[in-house]
């Protein structure tokens, strides 16, 4: 045992003065500065000086130095080094006259096949930052060779090749001459489409293609299709991709007996013999080849080739689940449990349960899709609902039911159209009842993010309108509309903004019979920091939360990165329910905070005070998850 630690000690004291010694060797340059010295430098930081002896550090160093420089069009650049007198060395100086610069003499960039007339290629082209007479730069020329090369690939070019790619440098001359020639051949369409391991309907998952067959090939629209069919849900594994194996069908197969060589095919290849017939003897003069035969078969080529595309998929588990444990300030601990099924028939259909437990509020709920000719945008959704609620001055039984129609547009606007009916059984500031109402609505949403996990730029907007009315048996009259947006926005890469602005009203004869959970309360984590969730809502004689007919609320907050994934955070929020436009006043609060972005996105820890409560000076606010 004290040799196997006695062994570990060892090691670990050896690997600590390997990582001692494998330090980048540090150059201190005289005579270069901007863009080129820091390449230099670049290049000489990997250099692992104690792998070397000084006479071959000397030549690595050498080396380097010139090919750092090359990249800019110095060729011929004179360096004078010393290298520290330590043994390995950390440090060396370097002098270096950098000479000219190569100029470029002559610059040929040419396009053959289709490439010639389609617009990206020639933009390319044209972008080209170098003209004659310009320092050479290799940078500049290799993006645009490497941006053709992947230009022909995305867009269906794959018999493409560079016919012509040089680089002529002429150091004694200085000068250099640049050749670059694609010949991009026809450009590919798209062929059919094959479907293996679906589960789905076939008619159902060719009705999610961004793409017919016959259209010009896109490399982007493959990869759409595949995140089509992946947000679905239908699938554990999705594989969308070109048949690249078909071109080699195109070309012809080795040459076999047959009557084509009775032609002359080279080679000793000869139709073979019966028995009683002698062989035919090789015809004199010219022979027709195997690859004029190829050529032959070019004549009556179509005039655009076609790329199948192979779809092979795999179902998703038909039974899925998931456990989620927070924590708020609002609402306190709580508990979710989530029952999924992604697909349960051949159509697509899918149904998903939901378990929400906390103090205050309990909630299951339901939803059944139906999907529609466009699956990810037109659904059915057939949605249950049942919660109970016990918090401050409310108490309530809620039963939902809802049937809605949805469609998504090609500007990511959502149009929602619905009809619910509610029972809810209810005790709002000591005042109880029960009502039953039928209400139809529509609403319209849109989301656009990037990094739902802690976006750098995003925003969320809604609009929705309802309406109950007694003539079809509602128990209450009212029409309601809600709004409310939210804006992300980055200035550079260590500020960030984020704006929220709520509103809302209802137009009633009777506002008692409109039950809590369409009345309106705000304050809390999501709303107005500084007060207690949804404390904010006018009051009854009693001094009970009643509930307001009208909502207002806004907020701004400034994050500032601290580093890394920390974040600081200031932020001011205001607003209030009530019975009347135009409140004398709204509820303010202000504080600071910080942000951490975690793997399920960020955690929100704020201290706000609240400018009209008199009985509290601060409050804290907890929050677990993405803004949007």
């Amino acid at each position: 045992m004290g040799k196997r630690v006695a062994a570990y000690l060892g090691a670990f004291v050896l690997c600590l003065g390997i990582s001692q010694d494998a330090q980048a060797l540090d150059a201190r340059i005289d005579g270069l500065d901007g863009d080129v010295a820091d390449n230099v430098r670049h290049y000489l930081s990997s250099l692992d000086a104690a792998q070397y002896g000084r006479v071959r550090l000397e030549g690595e160093v050498l080396r380097r130095t010139r090919e750092a420089m090359r990249v800019y069009g110095y060729y011929e650049p004179q360096v004078h080094q010393r290298l520290e007198a330590r043994d390995p060395p950390r440090h060396v100086e370097l002098v270096i006259e950098p000479g000219p610069q190569v100029i470029i003499e002559v610059l040929d960039i040419r396009l053959d096949g289709d490439a010639r007339r389609d617009d990206p290629f020639r933009d390319t082209v044209e972008a080209f930052p170098l003209e004659v007479g310009d320092p050479l730069l290799h940078a500049p020329w290799d993006r645009m060779r490497n941006r053709l090369a992947n230009l022909s690939l995305e867009r269906g070019y794959f018999d493409w090749r560079f016919t012509d790619r040089r680089m002529e440098v002429r150091p004694f001359d200085e000068s250099a001459r640049l050749y670059l020639a694609l010949d991009s051949g026809p450009r590919y369409a798209f062929g059919d489409v094959t479907i293996r391991g679906s589960h789905i309907l076939e008619e159902r998952i060719r009705q999610m293609t961004p793409f017919t067959p016959g259209e010009p090939y896109l490399a982007g629209d493959v990869a759409l299709y595949a995140q089509r069919l992946g947000q679905a849900g239908w699938f554990s594994s999705v594989s969308v991709r070109p048949r690249l194996d078909s071109r080699r069908q195109l070309a012809l197969s080795p040459p076999e007996l047959g009557w084509w060589n009775e032609v002359g095919t080279e080679g000793e290849a000869t139709l073979p013999s019966a028995p009683a017939a002698p062989s035919p003897q090789p015809a004199d003069g010219p022979r027709l080849s195997a690859e004029a035969l190829a050529a032959v078969t070019t004549l009556h080529r179509p005039e655009r080739p076609v790329m199948p595309i192979d779809v092979v998929l795999a179902p998703a588990d038909r039974h899925q689940f998931e456990v989620a444990v927070g924590y708020a300030t609002d609402v306190g601990p709580r508990l979710g449990f989530g029952w999924e099924q992604p697909w349960i028939n051949r159509y697509g259909h899918s149904l998903d349960h939901d378990l929400f437990i906390s103090q205050p509020e309990q909630r299951l709920t339901g939803t059944y899709l139906l999907p529609l000719d466009d699956p990810l945008r037109d659904q059915f959704r057939l949605q249950y609902g049942l919660r109970h609620r016990d918090m401050d001055d409310t108490r309530t039984l809620e039963n939902t039911i809802e049937l809605a129609r949805r469609w998504e547009f090609d500007n990511r606007w959502v149009q929602t159209a619905y009809l619910r009916a509610t029972y809810e059984d209810f005790t709002q500031g000591g005042e109880a009842d029960s009502v039953l109402i039928y209400y139809p609505g529509v609403s319209w949403s849109r989301t656009r993010t990037r990094d739902p996990r802690f976006p750098s730029w995003g925003d969320r907007q809604r609009i929705a309108f309802e309406y109950s009315d007694s003539m079809w048996g509602s128990d209450a009259d009212f029409l309601r509309m809600t709004g409310d947006t939210e804006w992300i926005r980055m200035l550079g890469s260590n500020l960030r903004f984020v704006n929220r602005l709520g509103l809302g009203a209802i137009e009633t004869s009777d506002f008692s019979k409109v039950p809590p959970s369409l009345r309106f309360f705000t304050g809390g984590d999501r709303t107005v920091r500084g007060y207690g969730y949804e404390t904010l809502a006018p009051r009854n004689e009693e001094g009970r939360l009643r509930g307001g007919q009208q909502l207002l609320t806004a907020s701004t907050e400034v994050q500032q990165r601290i580093t890394g994934n920390w974040w600081g955070a200031a932020f001011i929020d205001t607003g209030d329910a009530f019975d009347d436009w135009g409140p004398d006043s709204l509820n303010t609060g202000a504080g600071l905070g910080v942000r951490w972005i975690s793997p399920v996105g960020p955690v929100r820890f704020d201290v706000a005070h609240p400018f009209d409560d008199e009985e509290n000076a601060w409050r804290l606010h907890f929050a677990i998850g993405p803004e949007f």
